[in-house]
């Protein structure tokens, strides 16, 4: 059901050129679902049960309006948000999380993240625990190729790395992380839209699609003998996962929402699909997709969530707009995969590219500010209820234990199993690169 604008002329064989390219015509010009693949990713296997969810807040949250209140400052620094208490005995938090207040217990806030190098909007350093300054030929991977390449899939009709964001009007905003110098073979698969029906076959026999993945083959055998850039190897990646979907109702079964109960549905919400201004959608529904998705065997799925970036009615903005659908959709994530036996399993982090200034400006807002931010930890056997980091009395500077996104990435790596130090791989100029910088080490405080 591969869908591609053009004639609804017939066919000699009575199949109109709609139908033939809807059914994928795999290697004879049609847009197949290899090519719809290979256009949204040009913008040793182990066996392993543990994945990750990442959310990314695209254009950074104010640290001090979620998990770092700051009660004792002047007004103009403090903001008009109050604290509750959380099920973590002394930990408080702000008002309109009252979900995550209720799941703190199974949570660790981080108040001392830092490493933006100079506070403009990409979430290169949430994806990839670096900055995009001074890449190495190709750029660095975001932590899902890295891990489609070092583990692969766990099955082979659900893609290892998925990514739910769509387009966005920034593109930083609706990036799911990118493949680097280890090619497009290892970028996001990307579900969103229109493209989810793409995933079943109309109107052709397995048999008959065998057919022609064995003449693409002996089509791409020529190409390959010529192809001295290595581009035909991730072009075979995305064909066999091509082939793997269309003849698997796996993926297609875990993306499709209504096999899960009414109540479960109502417990996270449905928030909207519609991008947020340049952002992303607030689309809760994507917290159960990825749910589902690392159920059937993701191994790394990423959301984008919002557009943070309140430099006016900052307030308002955050208490009508995306602080209380946040809170429905992270915390019922978190809660879901705790009783469901799956948190010591499944790693969950939500965090921006920076936090916001302390002073609120004259448009009731707050600006970029590098200095530090904020994050927040689930699952993945971490020890919880805790809290890493903190600030100063206006939340301005870090006091103690600053933590690098490296530092999380590095205590990502070493969750799935993977020597973040001891293992490399090889960037588009042949030098080896360590999967997170030497001097960042996994958080000791996770256990």
């Amino acid at each position: 059901m591969l869908n591609l604008i053009g004639s609804s002329k017939q066919l000699c064989d009575g199949v109109s050129r709609r139908d033939a390219l809807r059914i994928g015509a795999l290697g004879l010009g049609g847009l197949s679902l290899p090519q719809l693949l290979r256009a949204e990713q040009q913008a040793g296997v182990r066996k392993s049960p543990k994945s990750i969810i990442m959310i990314y807040m695209c254009g950074a949250p104010g640290h001090q309006d979620m998990y770092d209140l700051k009660m004792q400052a002047p007004p103009e620094i403090r903001g008009e948000f109050r604290p509750i208490e959380t099920s973590v005995p002394g930990l408080q938090i702000c008002e309109h999380l009252p979900g995550l207040a209720k799941a703190m217990h199974l949570c660790v806030p981080i108040r001392s993240m830092h490493g933006s190098p100079n506070g403009s909007h990409d979430s290169f350093i949430c994806y990839t625990g670096r900055s995009f300054q001074n890449q190495p030929a190709g750029g660095w991977p975001a932590l899902g190729p890295v891990i489609s390449r070092m583990l692969g899939p766990t099955n082979p009709s659900v893609p290892p790395f998925i990514g739910l964001a769509p387009d966005t009007g920034h593109p930083p905003y609706g990036s799911p992380g990118l493949p680097g110098f280890l090619g497009v073979g290892h970028a996001a698969f990307r579900p969103s839209g229109p493209a989810q029906k793409d995933m079943v076959l109309k109107d052709i026999s397995a048999e008959r699609l065998k057919s022609r993945k064995a003449l693409l083959a002996s089509v791409d055998a020529l190409k390959r003998s010529v192809d001295a850039s290595g581009m035909m190897e991730g072009m075979d990646a995305i064909n066999q996962q091509a082939f793997d979907i269309l003849t698997s109702s796996k993926l297609v079964d875990a993306l499709d929402l209504s096999k899960e109960s009414p109540e479960t549905r109502a417990r996270y919400g449905q928030g909207s699909p519609q991008n947020f201004g340049d952002g992303a959608p607030r689309n809760l529904e994507h917290f159960l997709m990825a749910r589902r998705l690392v159920q059937a065997g993701a191994r790394v799925v990423t959301l984008n969530f919002g557009r943070w970036d309140f430099h006016s009615d900052n307030f308002n903005g955050l208490k009508n707009t995306h602080l209380p659908q946040f809170d429905q959709g992270l915390s019922a994530l978190i809660e879901d995969l705790h009783e469901r036996g799956m948190s010591n399993d499944v790693a969950v982090v939500a965090w921006g590219e920076f936090g916001r200034t302390p002073r609120i400006n004259p448009d009731a807002g707050r600006d970029h500010w590098p200095q530090v931010g904020g994050a927040l930890l689930a699952g993945g056997g971490f020890r919880t209820g805790q809290v890493i980091g903190a600030t100063d009395r206006l939340g301005a500077t870090i006091a103690d234990r600053p933590v690098h996104f490296g530092e999380v990435f590095a205590s990502l790596y070493q969750f799935l199993g993977l020597d973040p130090h001891g293992l490399s791989l090889t960037d588009l100029s042949g030098r080896p690169q360590y999967l997170i910088e030497p001097h960042h080490r996994p958080l000791p405080e996770l256990g």
